[in-house]
């Protein structure tokens, strides 16, 4: 008679970077422990951005996350802190070897609530043999990207979310973190001027842009002539891979701003975490470390797409060779990353103030009156 099989079900989002390998890792990790079964669903991009965890935490045992449900995360209770299942080495360990503030983006309240598996923030990407055909050399400066973007060249992501992470952005480089204060998300000063500088390159853009996320425009950038750079957008390695797609991108670190001003972009990635509803949360955790060990990270994880999490894996000489210096090249754009808020209410706030930013952006408007209702929608939030 055969044993029983201890099934554990995981959700993650529909990308090779996120499905493909931790589906792989999924199938090794059964091989190496006969008798489990790791399943897993998949949910869109913006699904996943945006579904609440708790909903997801009741019928899956292990959570791919974005960061900023973590205090949600944390005040209801509805993910497993790892401090309690796996040893103090091990998230030692973590810690010391993040990707800049990828490990403490899941750490609230003074716990740890995902594993930083996965690391990401916008960075910069180019068509290099367009560009050279063109005679123009990939922008670094603010000013050289405006005078690429005027030939028609350039791509940003635009959608509601990726508008939003882009004024974080320039609020931050411009020197102010957002939603730093309990009653106002930036200064008048500094969001005018960050909302004018989104305005005048967003003018310059393909109207299609405000339709497209990241995997959208590198879908454009790999698989048309259409587009030769885009400036800022969160990066994915496996369009710095040969024969991933049919045109490859390099990724580079951002334009300056100032001299000695790179922008200062709005850190992502995903978390692995652990549902406080699992029955078998030692076995999760187990597969939790099995996919976050430094070793597994920078081999077995990259060959099968996936975006580690691990430093060792971002300056791994045989990782940054398969994807021709993707990580080396944008190791700095992390490791200066802004950390968005984290608070309980915060979800509310990104999910709505997006919209109104890229209505902006659109069809002009009057930017302290959208700075008006971005600080409504934020007060509001807060009060959660």
């Amino acid at each position: 008679m055969s044993n029983p099989t201890t099934t554990l079900r995981g959700m993650t989002w529909n990308h090779t970077r996120g499905y493909t390998s931790i589906a792989a890792a999924s199938q090794r990790f059964e091989e190496l422990n006969p008798g489990t079964s790791l399943q897993w669903d998949k949910r869109s991009l913006q699904a996943f951005a945006d579904e609440p965890i708790d909903q997801l935490a009741q019928r899956y045992d292990l959570l791919i996350i974005d960061h900023p449900w973590t205090g949600f995360a944390a005040a209801q209770k509805v993910i497993l802190p790892f401090e309690d299942l796996l040893p103090a080495e091990f998230l030692a360990d973590q810690a010391a070897n993040a990707v800049g503030e990828s490990h403490n983006s899941y750490r609230y309240h003074n716990q740890q609530w995902a594993l930083a598996i996965d690391a990401a923030t916008p960075v910069a990407s180019a068509r290099t043999d367009l560009l050279e055909q063109a005679g123009v050399k990939t922008p670094d400066t603010w000013a050289e990207l405006m005078d690429l973007a005027g030939s028609g060249k350039v791509a940003v992501p635009s959608i509601p979310q990726d508008t939003l992470m882009n004024f974080y952005m320039l609020c931050s480089t411009l020197g102010e973190d957002p939603c730093q204060n309990e009653d106002k998300v930036v200064s008048r000063d500094i969001g005018v001027e960050a909302l004018a500088m989104l305005k005048q390159l967003s003018d310059l853009l393909d109207r299609r842009c405000f339709d497209w996320n990241p995997i959208k425009v590198y879908e454009a950038m790999s698989r048309s002539d259409d587009f030769a750079y885009c400036p800022f957008a969160y990066g994915y390695a496996n369009y710095a891979q040969d024969d991933y797609a049919e045109h490859r991108l390099d990724f580079s670190d951002t334009v300056q701003l100032t001299p000695n001003n790179r922008l200062r972009t709005t850190l992502g990635g995903t978390g692995l975490a652990i549902s406080a509803h699992c029955k078998n949360p030692e076995l999760a955790a187990q597969f939790a470390m099995f996919v976050a060990n430094p070793a597994f990270q920078k081999s077995f994880y990259v060959q099968y797409g996936g975006q580690p999490g691990h430093r060792s894996a971002w300056t791994d000489t045989g990782v940054n060779q398969r994807t021709h210096n993707y990580f080396a090249n944008t190791l700095p754009t992390l490791d200066r990353a802004f950390l968005r808020p984290r608070y309980h209410g915060h979800m509310a706030f990104q999910d709505h103030s997006g919209a109104p930013i890229r209505e902006y952006l659109m069809h002009g408007g009057n930017a302290t009156a959208l700075l008006d209702r971005l600080d409504q929608l934020y007060v509001q939030s807060r009060k959660v």
